[in-house]
C-alpha cells in the first residue's frame, strides 16, 4: 500500500521518455534542443517539470531516461540530480515500444517486482497534489499482480491527435482508495480517430484520452513483450545481459542490437492486442487523469495552456510570449505570438501563430499548427539541415 501523501513503499521507477525532436514545435524546436529541454511554459523546462511533479513519488535517484544522442548532455545538465548512467540514449530511433522494454528488461533482470511508470517528458499538470494521488494508486494496483494501469484523461473536446480508451465497467479493489479514485475496466484501445469517431466517442460519456502514461511491474512489461514481440524481446534480453557486465560492453551490444527492434509504439505492440477480445494476460485498469493535464503537441496546444482562463475564453485570449514589456492588441483575438526583444502589435487579425526565432519565422493558424511538423519535412528535402 502506498504511504499517504509521501514516496510509495513498493519499488517504484518512473521512466521518462524523451527520444522525441518536437517538429510540431518549429522554429523553437530543433532536433539538438527539443521541446522537452525548452522552456515553453515558464522557468523550468518541460523535462525539468515532469521530473519535479514525480519527486513526490519516487526518489529522483529511481528515475530513468530514454533519450537520444542529441540531447542527452542537455537532460544531463537540466537533471543533475539523477544519475548520469540512468540516462539513456538510443541508438536508433524506435519509437516507444522497445523504449518502454528496455526498462523493463533491465530491471527483470534484478528486481522484476519493482513497478515501472511511463511519463512523456512534454506534458503539463497543475494539480500535481491529485496526480501524486492518483500515481501512489496505480503503483499499489500495479503491483498488487499481474496487472496494467492506465491513465485516462477526461476529454474536453473531440481530439482527432490523440489516442482513447474505452471504458469498462468500475471495479473496486483493496489496493486504490476508495471513494477517492474511480478504477475502470479497460474494453480497448482506439488510436487517433477521425473527427466523426472522435465526436462520437466524447458524446457517449464512456471513453477517456490516452494520456500515455502507463503503470506495471518489470516482469508483466518484459512477458507482454515476450508474448506480442516474440522477434524483439530476445534482443532486448541480449541487451539486459550486456548491461551487467562494463560499459564498453553493454554501449556496444546496445549500439549494435537496438537498431534491430521492432519500430512500433507501446500502444500497438501491447495495449491493443492485450485488450482485445478473448487476450489472455495482465488485466488493465483505467485510473482517472483528472490533474488538469495538457498534452503540449503542438502550438495551439500552448495558446490553450498559456492562456489560463475557463475553456470558453480560449478562443477570445491573445497570448504574447516575449521580453519586451509592451504588446498592442487592437481588434484581434486569439493570437499567439512569440517574438523575444520585440515590441507586439496586432490588428484586426484573429487566431494566427506567429512565432520569431534568430533565423527562422513561422505564421500560421492555431487550427492549422499540427501541420507545422510538415515545415521540417520540406526543411529536410530542401537540405536546410541547419534548420532542423
Amino acid at each position: 500500500m502506498p504511504i499517504e501523501g509521501g514516496k510509495t513503499e513498493q519499488k517504484f521507477v518512473p521512466v521518462i521518455l524523451a527520444g522525441g525532436s518536437g517538429t510540431r514545435f518549429w522554429p523553437r524546436s530543433r532536433k539538438a534542443r527539443a521541446k522537452q529541454v525548452l522552456a515553453l511554459d515558464g522557468n523550468r523546462t518541460m523535462i525539468q517539470q515532469t521530473v519535479e511533479r514525480l519527486t513526490p513519488v519516487a526518489d529522483a535517484a529511481d528515475v530513468w531516461v530514454i533519450t537520444n544522442g542529441l540531447l542527452d548532455e542537455m537532460i544531463a545538465e537540466q537533471l543533475p540530480e539523477v544519475p548520469r548512467e540512468q540516462i539513456l540514449s538510443e541508438p536508433a530511433a524506435r519509437n516507444t515500444a522497445p523504449a518502454c522494454a528496455l526498462a523493463a528488461f533491465l530491471l527483470e533482470k534484478t528486481e522484476p517486482e519493482t513497478v515501472i511508470g511511463i511519463f512523456p517528458s512534454d506534458h503539463v499538470v497543475k494539480n500535481r497534489a491529485r496526480f501524486a494521488e492518483v500515481i501512489r494508486a496505480g503503483v499499489a494496483l500495479a503491483a498488487s499482480g499481474d496487472k496494467i494501469v492506465v491513465l485516462g484523461v477526461p476529454p474536453t473536446r473531440a481530439e482527432t491527435g490523440y489516442g482513447y480508451i474505452e471504458l469498462g465497467g468500475k471495479v473496486e479493489l483493496s489496493q486504490v482508495p476508495n471513494g477517492r479514485i474511480a478504477v475502470r475496466r479497460v474494453k480497448r484501445f482506439t488510436e487517433k480517430p477521425n473527427a466523426a469517431l472522435a465526436e462520437q466517442f466524447v458524446a457517449s460519456g464512456n471513453y477517456a484520452w490516452n494520456g500515455g502514461i502507463f503503470l506495471w511491474s518489470a516482469r508483466t512489461l518484459a512477458n507482454a513483450i515476450r508474448v506480442h514481440c516474440p522477434a524483439m524481446a530476445p534482443l532486448l534480453e541480449r541487451i539486459a545481459e550486456a548491461h551487467r557486465t562494463s560499459k564498453a560492453e553493454f554501449d556496444r551490444v546496445f549500439a549494435e542490437v537496438y537498431p534491430q527492434c521492432d519500430n512500433i509504439s507501446i500502444d500497438y505492440a501491447v495495449l491493443e492486442p492485450r485488450s482485445a477480445k478473448g487476450e489472455a494476460g495482465a488485466e488493465i485498469y483505467c485510473l482517472p487523469g483528472d490533474f488538469e493535464w495538457n498534452d503540449l503537441g503542438c502550438w495551439s496546444a500552448l495558446h490553450e495552456h498559456a492562456a489560463d482562463c475557463p475553456p470558453e475564453r480560449v478562443s477570445i485570449a491573445n497570448v504574447f510570449d516575449g521580453e519586451d514589456p509592451l504588446c498592442i492588441s487592437i481588434d484581434s483575438t486569439g493570437n499567439y505570438v512569440h517574438a523575444p526583444g520585440k515590441v507586439i502589435a496586432l490588428v484586426g487579425v484573429s487566431n494566427l501563430v506567429v512565432v520569431q526565432t534568430k533565423d527562422a519565422l513561422l505564421i500560421t493558424t492555431r487550427e492549422r499548427s499540427q501541420d507545422v511538423g510538415k515545415v521540417v519535412a520540406e526543411l529536410k528535402n530542401a537540405g536546410r539541415d541547419d534548420l532542423i
